[in-house]
């Protein structure tokens, strides 16, 4: 298993299932992919990947999700992970949503849905050479 992760945040299957084929159809067998279907299950990834020593470079994460919103799930998971790439994945985040994760959480990207491929892979490329 790869030492370097992908995590991906949406409580929409076909959204996950989207997101997998662009990651593996672009990057392959270069890094872990996980997906998560809530913030609370995405938190328990984190945990489990810290203790085994894998490092989640990019979190890519919805931001209309039942229970805890995007802005302040990656807020939180930056105050503890700071050097997590963080991309914001939404259709319907207001403004204020996005320019609070850009302030507290070090926001690299936020994309609309429906996103391009290309634009989903120039972000985490982008991200990646950080």
């Amino acid at each position: 298993m790869p030492e370097k992760a992908i995590l991906c945040v949406d409580d929409e299957q076909i959204i996950l299932t989207s997101l997998r084929d662009q990651l593996q159809r672009h990057f392959g067998s270069r890094y872990s992919y996980e997906f998560a279907e809530s913030a609370d299950e995405a938190f328990e990834v984190i945990q489990e990947f810290y203790e085994d020593g894998v490092e989640i470079l990019i979190i890519v994460s919805d931001w209309l999700m039942p229970d805890m919103k995007g802005d302040e799930f990656l807020i939180r998971v930056h105050q503890q992970f700071p050097g997590i790439v963080k991309v914001m994945l939404t259709g319907q985040a207001n403004e204020e949503a996005i320019e609070r994760t850009r302030k507290h959480a070090n926001l690299h990207r936020c994309l609309h849905k429906p996103w391009s491929e290309d634009e989903l892979i120039e972000a985490l490329i982008s991200g990646l050479e950080m």
